[in-house]
Parts: structure tokens; C-alpha cells; sequence
């Protein structure tokens, strides 16, 4: 746990490496160039969490940790706001927004604590016109598909059940496949894959995840078939797509789950 003691030392440290006689690359940043790193840690992150293991996670919450602080001090020194304030405003939105916990509120679910952090979430945010404003630009497509879905069916856009949905899919793959200019082709895809995020939200499954076990699991048979192949003196460039096909097929039954 976070003491007062350690986190002002890495508070200090950080107006260290910005200040006079720190470190050139640390004073050269700025809220600009180190998006792509703090995109990064989040992403080790998630690693961590899948691989079960608290020192890695432990690791990787303090880099991450460490961007916070990083734009604090950037802030700070712009005179815009400090960790403080950063710290306060945050302590005082979990407050506003648990009046089943800090106020008399009563909320004795999840789905009704969710339907009151929207609606003060709203009456905090009055300049969001649509309910598709405040979804970040930059999330990854599929789960920005999935937040307008998402977003769009809490007022009633949306199909009563999932074969409204898979329905949409099945006509978005054929409108795809009877196209054959590439720019219209592309636009067909997208409205593919937006459908089967649709379609994954209804099933109250996360298309992101969904993709990534699947990749995953085409790495995995991927390798093994590599693996076949070189035990056989077969590198992957002197192979014909039959010979692949054919130890595809075997890995795949091989390391299909019981």
C-alpha cells in the first residue's frame, strides 16, 4: 500500500528528473510524445493480470503509475494542476458517484449501481449532447464499436434479442462478398465487423477478448505445425500449402481441448 512517505519520494523524484540539471530526456517529454508508451504499459498491464502473477502486476501498476505522475509534474509545471488535485478530483468523483455507499442512496445491485453512476455521470457531463459523446476516439476499434452499440441501445436503438443481430451479420458477409471495388470492399468489411460486435455484445460476450483467444489459438497451432515441419526437414518456405494444410488439420485435432 501506498504510503504518504512514498509517494511524495516519487513525486520528488520525477520534479527531479524534469527540473534544472535532470535528465534530458525526462525534461525534453511532453504530454504529446509519451502517449504511445503510457498505451503501451496499459497494455503490460493486462499481460500481468493474464498471467496470474502478483510481481509482474506489482511491476507494471507502478509503471503505469509513474505516467500519472509523469503528466502531473508536466501539469504542474504549466500551471494547469498538480497530483493533489489530480488525487482529490478523482477521491471526490468515487464519492459523488457511490451515493449508495457515501450518501442514503439505496442500490442493491450492480445493474442499479451502473444506471446511478450513469445518470450522475450525465448531470456532471450536461455539455455531452448525444449518447454517443465521451467515447474516446482513440479506444481500440472493436471496443469503441462496441461502447456505441452499447451506448445507442440505453435508449432504445437496438434489437429486442440477438437474431436481429446475427441476421445483420449473415446479410453484411454476403453484401461483402458480391463486392469487388476495394474501397467500397472496405467499407463492407467494416460494416461486418461492426455487425459481429453487435452481435457479441447481445451474446454479452467482448468481441475484443473473443479475437484475442483466437489469435492466440491460431499462434499456438501456427507454431506447433512450424515445429511438425522442421522435425520433418521441412522448413515453411520449401512447403506447398497442401503439406501445411495437412499438419494443420493434425495439430489442430492434437491440441484440441478434451
Amino acid at each position: 500500500m501506498l504510503t504518504e512517505r512514498s509517494i511524495d519520494r516519487l513525486l520528488s523524484i520525477m520534479a527531479r528528473l524534469r527540473g534544472p540539471g535532470g535528465c534530458p530526456w525526462d525534461r525534453e517529454q511532453t504530454h504529446a510524445s509519451i502517449k504511445p508508451q503510457l498505451i503501451e504499459e496499459c497494455y503490460e498491464v493486462i499481460d500481468a493480470i493474464d498471467a496470474a502473477r502478483p510481481d509482474w502486476l506489482m511491476e507494471e501498476l507502478g509503471d503505469l503509475l509513474l505516467h500519472v505522475v509523469f503528466h502531473a509534474q508536466m501539469a504542474r509545471e504549466a500551471g494547469h494542476f498538480d497530483f493533489d488535485a489530480l488525487t482529490e478530483g478523482i477521491a471526490d468523483k468515487l464519492v459523488r458517484r457511490h451515493p449508495h455507499v457515501f450518501g442514503g442512496h439505496k442500490a442493491e445491485t450492480s445493474d442499479a449501481v451502473i444506471e446511478t453512476w450513469d445518470k450522475i455521470k450525465r448531470q456532471e457531463k450536461p455539455h455531452r449532447e448525444s449518447p454517443l459523446d465521451g467515447i474516446p476516439r482513440h479506444l481500440p476499434a472493436l471496443m469503441r464499436a462496441h461502447e456505441m452499440t452499447r451506448k445507442a441501445a440505453k435508449v432504445g436503438f437496438d434489437w429486442p434479442d440477438s437474431q436481429g443481430p446475427l441476421e445483420k451479420v449473415i446479410e453484411e458477409a454476403r453484401e461483402l462478398a458480391a463486392e469487388t471495388d476495394k474501397d467500397r470492399a472496405e467499407d463492407e468489411l467494416g460494416d461486418l465487423l461492426f455487425a459481429v460486435v453487435n452481435l457479441a455484445r447481445h451474446l454479452k460476450l467482448d468481441s475484443e477478448q473473443a479475437l484475442d483467444r483466437a489469435s492466440e489459438k491460431f499462434r499456438r497451432r501456427f507454431e506447433a505445425m512450424r515445429q511438425v515441419l522442421t522435425v520433418r526437414g521441412r522448413p515453411l518456405e520449401n512447403c506447398t500449402l497442401q503439406e501445411m494444410d495437412e499438419v494443420w488439420n493434425q495439430v489442430k485435432h492434437a491440441l484440441a481441448p478434451a
